[in-house]
């Protein structure tokens, strides 16, 4: 019986029981293809980290004794296309047995699915062994409820798990921490180094160069700083168990001008193409805690936990039980076109220009700064969510869709009308001004609302709530901002309406 095994480019798990013998009638295949970088326009940083973890993973199988064929992405053989290349693999090796790993992903599911369903040969599909929760478990446990509230499921995860439980109620006394989680950083604390490794990536630079494949952003052009391995991406692990998680909660919400990653972990990209597990991290972090709970406080952990246990799992179980209506959801109705600053973050607004900067130079924005900067902005600019959608998909090097698609389109734009959010995560400029330093050298003034320096984010707040005040002023956690726009003069309304009316019809002057 001659197997042939498929491995798709966020699936490089070495741990998975697959490997845990050799068998000489087993082909495993890897492909680098147009088909995957072609469907949005990626990071060049996103790309290059795919590739050169896939090529570790294959150079890693075959100096474990198991048989592997790798077509990149300017192989003779590679016809760019997934069905084609296995169609290739199995008339050419005698194949009797097509087996691969469930996708993480609903197109290539359905696209593997169709594949095999016209298959003269067997086919089975196997768990990757990856996450805590299999894909319906989200779809059983919000049975018969009207709303999908992350923090139910995320208690009931930590109760499954016994983590951070003690006789079945959360340690520490409070099963969220979120409140001790919001300080700005002000430079009083020292933030380590960040880890970088050398991986040497000019040969994929230059075949992707020589495959023509379109690229946005920035990359050095001779190394790659994150984890490409699963030997990398546990030293990054315990880098950050050692030096940035005794204050990761703290601050894990600020922002600064002069700070790309604060005390965040950077395993996002890791934990993603599955080189490393999210129970070997939480148990990684839960251990170092152990050791060392006179300094390390519980808020910190629990805040790392709740980002991977619970949101985590979480957006992966609304994704498949809400796809594939969910990718067009557009509840606001909004249709505005992206403006051209998100490609190259040419904009007078400070924070904005720093976050997009972020992401263009390191294909990297922590969490905060893609939901209340970038995501804010797209929102209250009344963006359609199908170019939101693909920006995110594109420009981060840990950005696969289960994972983009909820905390975008429902998260972050609540186009799904609550499904993932209880409210529109808007502020104003007041909000930036809290969690980092941005507003300080900005051309931009956070107090005002509608003169001409007023900042941007001011105006369209209060246009964005007067414009969908059908749609959300019956939410009970909208009420209160409401209530004060409600009190405004008409004169004020109609100079906010005039003002943001300017900054939608003009969004790359500002």
């Amino acid at each position: 019986m001659k197997k042939l095994r498929l491995l798709l480019g966020d699936q490089l798990n070495s741990e998975h029981s697959w490997f845990s013998k050799t068998d000489k009638n087993v082909i495993y295949c890897l492909f680098e293809m147009r088909q995957e970088t072609d469907y949005v326009t990626h990071h060049i940083q996103k790309v290059v980290g795919f590739f050169a973890a896939m090529r570790n993973f294959a150079d890693e199988l075959q100096k474990a004794n198991h048989t592997v064929i790798y077509f990149d992405i300017n192989d003779a053989q590679n016809t760019q296309s997934l069905v084609e290349n296995l169609s290739l693999l199995i008339k050419e090796n005698n194949i009797n047995l097509f087996e691969y790993l469930a996708p993480d992903e609903y197109r290539l599911d359905r696209q593997l699915t169709d594949f095999c369903k016209n298959l003269p040969i067997k086919s089975e599909v196997f768990s990757t062994e990856h996450f805590y929760t299999e894909r319906e478990d989200l779809q059983t446990f919000f049975k018969g409820k009207k709303q999908f509230l992350m923090e139910n499921f995320y208690r009931q995860m930590r109760k499954k798990h016994q983590i951070l439980i003690i006789d079945n109620q959360p340690e520490g006394g409070k099963w969220n921490f979120d409140a001790s989680n919001r300080k700005k950083w002000k430079g009083e604390t020292l933030i380590p180094s960040e880890l970088n490794f050398d991986n040497k990536i000019e040969d994929i630079i230059s075949d992707i160069k020589k495959s023509g494949i379109k690229t946005i952003g920035n990359i050095h052009p001779k190394y790659f700083e994150y984890p490409i391995s699963r030997k990398q991406s546990l030293v990054q692990l315990a880098y950050f168990c050692e030096h940035l998680l005794v204050h990761f909660g703290d601050y894990q919400d600020a922002m600064h001008t002069d700070k790309i990653y604060l005390f965040h972990s950077r395993i996002s990209f890791a934990m993603n193409t599955k080189m490393i597990s999210p129970k070997e991290v939480i148990d990684t972090v839960l251990n170092t805690y152990r050791y060392q709970e006179e300094s390390i406080d519980i808020s910190q952990v629990e805040g790392f936990i709740r980002q991977i246990l619970g949101w985590r799992e979480y957006m992966r179980g609304m994704y498949w039980m809400l796809m594939p209506a969910y990718k067009k959801e557009n509840f606001l109705n909004n249709k505005n076109k992206l403006p051209a600053f998100f490609w190259t973050g040419k904009t007078n607004m400070n924070c904005v220009k720093n976050a997009i900067h972020n992401s263009l130079h390191n294909g990297y924005a922590h969490h905060i700064q893609r939901l209340m900067i970038t995501g804010n902005f797209a929102l209250l600019a009344q963006i359609d969510p199908d170019e939101i959608d693909a920006w995110y998909l594109g420009i981060y090097v840990d950005a696969i869709e289960w994972v983009q698609l909820p905390n975008t389109r429902g998260m972050s734009q609540f186009a799904d009308g609550g499904k993932i959010a209880t409210k529109p995560y808007v502020s104003s400029g007041s909000y930036i001004s809290k969690m980092s330093n941005y507003c300080d050298a900005c051309v931009y003034k956070k107090t005002k609302k509608f003169e001409d320096d007023a900042c941007p984010f001011n105006t369209l707040y209060w246009n964005f709530l007067d414009e969908k005040q059908a749609q959300l002023s019956g939410n009970f956690r909208m009420k209160m901002m409401y209530s004060l726009l409600n009190k405004m003069s008409s004169e004020e309304r109609t100079k906010i309406k005039e003002k943001a009316t300017h900054i939608i019809e003009h969004l790359d002057e500002y």
